[in-house]
């Protein structure tokens, strides 16, 4: 079901849900002139997307990327005052975005119940309201507040950190196929930037490792590698090491969650940690 060729449909789907006018990656073009144009380009968009998927390669051109430096002040003086948002071309882009509805397919059997995001069926929003329950639960349960603690963990930067060969290795772990591992690799590997500079593109940045925050496939990626943190933390639950916080008698025991741009959560017990909860 990963690897088989797209149709039609499934590639004019994966046009269609991109904002119309968003930002136009290094060869200028915006999503609009492709959905105007579709009854015109769409074999040549076919093809080039079932060549990819028969082949693993693409025109490395289709994956430049330009990156674009938004202030997130009137007048910055530091990087850190600059966000960088990575602007790809449209045409790898219908790509991602056909591996992205591929893979949400497989995400519920892969990813465990304790993140919410990004995966079919599930609401970001149940784990913010299971996260507020725990904190409520240590501001008033008396038998909480001397032995449990809560910890947010804030992971920084986090897509810029990832190693593409933990990627790589993780997918094999999780059983997919090497040809679907092999296109989700030409994907991340195959980048190259532009940083933008008042508006001049200036110089090329090849990068070893990351994820881009433009790509589609980044936050499904990102998932994935946050399941090694939680698989590791369920072993030392088995392992008596960690142990989560019950608000109430008949409550499951919660010992982490994972909450993308809110909050997060852990508990600690008679000087041992007892869960992790993440934020990204």
């Amino acid at each position: 079901m990963l690897t088989r060729q797209a149709t039609e449909t499934e590639v004019r789907e994966a046009l269609f849900m991109m904002h119309p006018e968003k930002a136009p990656g290094p060869d200028g073009m915006t999503a609009l002139f492709f959905q105007r144009s579709w009854h015109i380009i769409k074999a040549d968009i076919l093809k080039m997307v079932n060549n990819f998927l028969t082949s693993g390669t693409f025109d490395e051109r289709l994956n430049l990327t330009h990156i674009c430096l938004i202030p997130k002040t009137g007048r910055p003086s530091r990087m850190t005052e600059l966000r960088p948002i990575s602007l790809c071309n449209v045409g790898y882009k219908i790509i991602s975005k056909v591996l992205c509805q591929r893979l949400k397919m497989v995400l519920p059997k892969l990813i465990s119940e304790t993140q919410s995001a990004f995966v079919p069926g599930r609401l970001i929003s149940d784990n913010i309201l299971i996260a507020q329950e725990m904190f409520h639960g240590l501001r008033t349960n008396n038998s909480c507040k001397g032995k449990f603690m809560a910890v947010k963990t804030d992971m920084s930067k986090a897509y810029d950190r990832v190693e593409w060969n933990f990627i790589e290795s993780l997918m094999r772990k999780m059983g997919f196929a090497d040809k679907w591992i092999l296109l989700m690799m030409q994907c991340i590997t195959s980048v190259k930037y532009i940083v933008l500079l008042n508006g001049q593109p200036k110089g090329k940045i090849i990068p070893h490792k990351g994820l881009r925050q433009g790509d589609p496939l980044s936050p499904y990626l990102f998932i994935l590698c946050t399941e090694v943190l939680i698989a590791n933390m369920k072993k030392a639950e088995e392992q008596k090491k960690l142990t989560g916080l019950k608000v109430a008698r008949a409550s499951p025991a919660v010992s982490h969650l994972f909450l993308p741009m809110t909050v997060s959560f852990s508990a600690e017990r008679r000087g041992r940690k007892v869960g992790y909860y993440s934020k990204s």
